[in-house]
Order: structure tokens, then C-alpha cells, then sequence
């Protein structure tokens, strides 16, 4: 049975993103296992020996340092990057999401990771790029299409050069904002065959957001911090079937089942 590593980074703190993590590799039970690490709260991490890697969204700043977890989390990064450029090893597939996902870029130089002017919270169109259009786990979105944002830091002034170095690609961007003068913030990179990240959260389950959310005292606080109109467009996008539904049910099941399909593959070659 295939193996995969589910690096949990909300550092102990009460979350949604986990359980829904569980949930969908749950599905693949048949082929796939799992152990799940908590990575910041007990210094868990993984070694070489898994086939699958996600990496979790989570709270604070992304480029904290000097923590016990900090050296071997992005020692792994490197190693899974290095493993992956081997052309006689079977591959290891990568998923960062959120937090991760701005660590991985910071661990690669592709762009500058900030703290907002404002936090993002709540549900957002995204826009494809060139090669977003083309990016296959993306193929039956829209674009622009919906996603669940939540973050108060940010990706921006990609390095176009290091990306070239790299062979990665920008595949999604925040949405237009004409009316403010803040840069967009890349949403997704494509940063090899077997690696990719989005700085939202594929994960989020509408129908278990919609439950979260509609509780009053988190309805209270949530408005009083983010406005009535925001909250109430939000509820709008969770109960959507086109919308977070469609991101929900297209972008890591097609991750899970691409990686499956060709780890399969070259165990039978």
C-alpha cells in the first residue's frame, strides 16, 4: 500500500483544515495510508519514506525561525526537491497549501512573503494565468473560479527569473482590485511535475464551512471583525454549488488521483 504524510502546521491550535485533509485521503483507503504529524506543536517530522506529501495551511508568520521543527521541515522541502530531480527514483508527490505554501516560496526564492494591509477572510475569485489555463488538477474550473481565502500574509513580486531557473509557473493570481494600488498576490505555483501549492484552501469543505460558520458566536465575531457584508457573501459562495463546491471537488482529489495513477504505474513497470 502507497504511504502518504499529512504535515499538520496550525501549531495545536482548533481548525478545519485537518479534518478535512483526513476526510479526503480517507477516500483513497483502498490504495493509500496514512500518519499525520504535528509538525510545530511536537516537532514531528517526516522522513524519505513516504510516496504522497501535504503540506497544511496555519496561523502566524511564515517566516518565523529558530523554532526545533524550522530546519528539518525545510530540510525536507530540499530533500523531496533533490529526491524528485533523481531520474532513477520513483517520485514523490507535494502539496503545500496556505502557510506551507509560503514557506516553500520563501524556501525558493520565488517571491516575497509580507503581512497584508488587511486580512483576507472569506470566499474570492482567482484568475487563471497562461499556464494556470493549462495547469491539467485546474482543467474543469472556470476563470475566474472560487476559493476559500483566509490568510494575513501574502506572495508577492514573484522573481520571474528564479521561476525560470526553477522551471516553475505562476498558474493562478488574486483577484483584480482596480480601485486599490496594493500588488495582487500570486495564489498558486506549479513548482515542478510532482510539486505544487495554492495559497488558498483547496481542502475547505463548503457543506462543513457552512456548519462552522452559521454558529452564532462565530457569526458574531466574525462580523464584528470583517463586516455583515462579507460574512453574508461568504455564506452565499459555501451554499454555491459553482463555486467553492467545484474547487472543493476538483483541485487535490485531482492531485491525489494523478499521484496515484502514476505511482501505480511505476510500481507495475
Amino acid at each position: 500500500m502507497l504511504r502518504a504524510a499529512l504535515l499538520d502546521m496550525y501549531n495545536g491550535e482548533t481548525n478545519r483544515g485537518i479534518p478535512m485533509l483526513r476526510g479526503m485521503l480517507g477516500r483513497y483507503d483502498q490504495l493509500l495510508s496514512f500518519d499525520h504529524f504535528d509538525v510545530r506543536a511536537r516537532n514531528e517530522v517526516p522522513d524519505l519514506s513516504y510516496d504522497i506529501y501535504i503540506f497544511s495551511g496555519g496561523p502566524g508568520d511564515p517566516l518565523e525561525e529558530g523554532k526545533p521543527w524550522c530546519e528539518p521541515f525545510y530540510n525536507l522541502i530540499e530533500s523531496l526537491w533533490q529526491w524528485n530531480r533523481r531520474e532513477e527514483e520513483t517520485k514523490k508527490y507535494v502539496f503545500f497549501i496556505c502557510h506551507s505554501f509560503q514557506m516553500a516560496c520563501n524556501h525558493f526564492g520565488l517571491g516575497t512573503v509580507s503581512q497584508r494591509y488587511k486580512m483576507s477572510f472569506g470566499t474570492y475569485p482567482v484568475h487563471k494565468t497562461h499556464w494556470g489555463k493549462e495547469e491539467p488538477f485546474f482543467e474543469n474550473l472556470p476563470d475566474p473560479f472560487y476559493i476559500a481565502d483566509f490568510r494575513r500574509y501574502q506572495v508577492t513580486h514573484p522573481d520571474h527569473e528564479r521561476f525560470r531557473a526553477l522551471g516553475a509557473h505562476i498558474l493562478c493570481m488574486e483577484k483584480l482590485r482596480p480601485h486599490v494600488h496594493y500588488e495582487r498576490a500570486v495564489m498558486a505555483i506549479r513548482f515542478s511535475p510532482e510539486m505544487i501549492g495554492t495559497q488558498f484552501h483547496p481542502e475547505a469543505d463548503p457543506a462543513g464551512l457552512l456548519n462552522y460558520f452559521v454558529e452564532e458566536e462565530r457569526k458574531i465575531a466574525i462580523v464584528e471583525e470583517h463586516g455583515e457584508g462579507r460574512y453574508d457573501r461568504m455564506i452565499r459562495d459555501l451554499a454555491n454549488p459553482q463555486k467553492i463546491q467545484r474547487t472543493f471537488e476538483t483541485i487535490i482529489p485531482n492531485f491525489l488521483d494523478h499521484a496515484l495513477e502514476q505511482l501505480i504505474a511505476e510500481s507495475v513497470y
